[in-house]
C-alpha cells in the first residue's frame, strides 16, 4: 500500500472533531449577545463533529498506525482543504456569507491567517459568527496538525512527519526530545501570549469580547478585526503599542522566546535571525516614520507609532492597520510592497519567505564573491557561528525562486482574468505571504469582494500554498510522489 489510507482518513476525522469543538466555543458569545446565530452555528457544529465521528469510527482498528513522510504530507495538505471546507458552514449557515466561494475565500484566509477579506460591514456580522472568524485564526496561526500532535497521544502514531510538513522552516527545532512534547510547549506558549494580551487590551479601551478576539488574531499573525476601520478604530496610544508588541511577538521564533522565559536571555538576544529581525523592523519603522513627517504636520510620536505599527504589521504578515499606507507616498508604499516579501522568523505564526532565508541569501551572495576570488576555498555560509549545510543553502535558494516564480506567475493570470495589474501583483503578493492587505483595489481602504470568483478561488490556493510553505503543497504535483515504492 502506497498510502496509509485508514489512518489518514482517522486523522482527518479527528481533525474534524477538533473543528467541531471550536465551533462550539462560540455559543456562549451567540447567547450572551442573544443575535440568533447560536442555531447556525450548533448546525454547523454538529455536521463538523458527525462527520469526524463517522471518520474515526469506521477506520478503527487500521493494520498499521506506521505514518510515512509521503503520510505527513497528504495529512497536512488535504486536511487544510478540508477544514477550510468545513469551516464555511458557520457563514453559508446563518448568510451571513451566503455564497461558497466568498465563505471559501474568508475561511481560508482565517486558517491560513492570511486577513483577506470580502466583508465590507464587519460590525454588523453577529458576535458569535465574528467570534469564529477569529478563531480560525487562532487555530491556524500554530497549525491545528501541531494541536493534534499535542493533546491526541492517542492515536499512537509518530508525529515528526507532519510536524515538519505542518511547519516546514529551515529545520525542525525541537525544543523536547519528542515531539509531541514539543508541540505542547509551543501551544503553552501560545495559549499564553494569547491570555496576556486578552488582559492588557481588556485593561485599556476594548471590552472583554474585542480583546479577546484581537487577542486571536494578533498572536496568530492574523489580521481579522471586529471594526471597520481595524485597528485605527482605536485612538489609544497605549493599545496600538501592545498590539505592535505581541505582533512582534508572533513574528518571533517561540524557540526564541522559549529560551527567554527559561532565562537564557543571552542565547535569545545573541540568535542572529532575532538581532537582524529586530533590527530590520526598528530601521524600517524609523524611515517610514520620517516619510509621514515629511510629507505631513504629524506630531513626532504619532508618525514614529503609525511607521512602527504598519512595518511590524505587514513584517510579520499580520495585516492589521491603523491608516492607509498607499496613501502617504509612492516611496512608502513600494516599501511596504517590498516588505511582503520578507516575512518573520522561522519557528513563528508569521508567513512570508521568512528572515532566516532573506539571511541564508544574503551571506551565500557575499561569499559567492569571495568563491570568485578563491574557487578553491572552503567558505560556508555561517548562522549563528554554525556552518549551515549546503544541502540546507540549496533548499533556500530553491525556495526562493520558485516563491518568485509563483507570485510572476500568479501576477500574470490574475491581470490576465481582468483584474488591474497593480491590483494583481498586491492581491497575490499579499495571498502568497499571507499579509491580507495589497496595493491598489486590494489595498488597506478595500477588501477583495469586488474581485472575480476565479481570482478568489486562485488566491484562496495561493494562500493555502503559502501558509505550508510551498513544499509540503507542491510535492503533490510531482509524479514520484504518487509512485508506488
Amino acid at each position: 500500500m502506497r498510502f496509509n489510507y485508514p489512518v489518514i482518513a482517522s486523522f482527518f476525522g479527528y481533525l474534524l472533531l477538533l473543528n467541531g469543538f471550536f465551533m462550539l466555543t462560540c455559543l456562549p458569545f451567540s447567547l450572551y449577545y442573544d443575535q440568533g446565530d447560536h442555531v447556525p452555528i450548533g448546525w454547523a457544529a454538529i455536521v463538523t463533529v458527525s462527520s469526524g465521528f463517522l471518520l474515526v469510527f469506521f477506520t478503527r482498528n487500521p493494520k498499521s498506525k506506521e505514518l510515512k513522510k509521503r503520510d505527513g504530507y497528504l495529512i497536512v495538505t488535504l486536511g487544510w482543504l478540508i477544514m477550510s471546507f468545513f469551516g464555511t458552514l458557520p457563514y453559508l449557515l446563518s448568510g451571513t456569507i451566503p455564497n461558497i466561494t466568498d465563505a471559501f475565500f474568508e475561511t481560508v484566509s482565517g486558517y491560513s491567517t492570511t486577513g483577506a477579506t470580502i466583508l465590507y460591514d464587519i460590525e454588523s456580522v453577529h458576535k458569535g459568527i465574528l467570534f469564529w472568524r477569529s478563531l480560525t485564526q487562532w487555530i491556524g496561526g500554530m497549525g491545528i496538525i501541531v494541536l493534534t500532535i499535542a493533546i491526541l497521544p492517542l492515536l499512537g502514531i509518530g508525529g515528526m512527519q507532519l510536524f515538519v510538513a505542518e511547519a516546514p522552516g529551515i529545520s525542525p527545532n525541537k525544543l523536547q526530545p519528542r515531539i509531541k512534547e514539543t508541540a505542547k510547549r509551543l501551544w503553552l506558549i501560545y495559549i499564553g501570549l494569547t491570555a496576556i494580551e486578552t488582559l492588557l487590551l481588556w485593561a485599556g479601551e476594548m471590552d472583554f469580547y474585542d480583546s479577546i478576539n484581537h487577542a486571536f488574531t494578533t498572536t496568530a499573525t492574523g489580521g481579522f478585526s471586529t471594526k471597520n476601520d481595524n485597528i485605527a478604530y482605536f485612538s489609544s496610544p497605549f493599545t496600538q503599542y501592545v498590539i505592535i508588541l505581541f505582533m512582534f511577538l508572533g513574528g518571533t521564533n517561540f524557540t526564541i522566546i522559549y529560551l527567554a522565559l527559561h532565562g537564557e536571555f543571552e542565547k535569545a538576544i545573541k540568535n542572529e535571525e532575532f538581532r537582524f529581525y529586530a533590527g530590520f523592523c526598528l530601521a524600517i519603522g524609523l524611515t517610514v516614520a520620517t516619510g509621514i513627517l515629511i510629507i505631513s504636520n504629524s506630531p513626532v510620536e504619532k508618525a514614529i507609532r503609525n511607521g512602527l505599527f504598519q512595518v511590524v504589521s505587514i513584517t510579520t504578515t499580520t495585516g492589521y492597520v491603523t491608516a492607509d499606507y498607499t496613501a502617504w507616498s509612492s516611496f512608502i508604499t513600494v516599501i511596504f510592497f517590498i516588505l511582503m516579501f520578507i516575512g518573520g522568523c522561522a519557528g513563528s505564526t508569521s508567513g512570508g519567505v521568512k528572515i532566516v532565508r532573506h539571511v541564508v541569501l544574503m551571506k551565500n551572495s557575499i561569499l559567492e564573491f569571495k568563491r570568485q576570488i578563491h574557487p578553491t576555498a572552503v567558505l560556508p555560509v555561517r548562522l549563528n557561528k554554525q556552518a549551515v549545510d549546503r544541502d540546507i543553502t540549496f533548499t533556500v535558494l530553491a525556495f526562493i525562486m520558485i516563491y518568485i516564480s509563483i507570485f510572476a506567475l500568479g501576477s500574470i493570470i490574475v491581470s490576465m482574468m481582468g483584474v488591474e495589474f497593480e491590483t494583481a501583483l498586491g492581491s497575490v503578493a499579499a495571498a502568497l505571504g499571507n499579509v491580507g492587505p495589497g496595493i491598489g483595489s486590494v489595498g488597506p481602504g478595500s477588501n477583495y469582494a469586488h474581485l472575480p470568483d476565479q481570482v478568489k478561488w486562485l488566491l484562496s490556493g495561493l494562500m493555502i500554498l503559502g501558509r505550508l510553505e510551498l513544499f509540503t503543497v507542491l510535492i503533490l504535483f510531482t509524479p514520484y510522489f504518487w509512485r508506488r515504492q
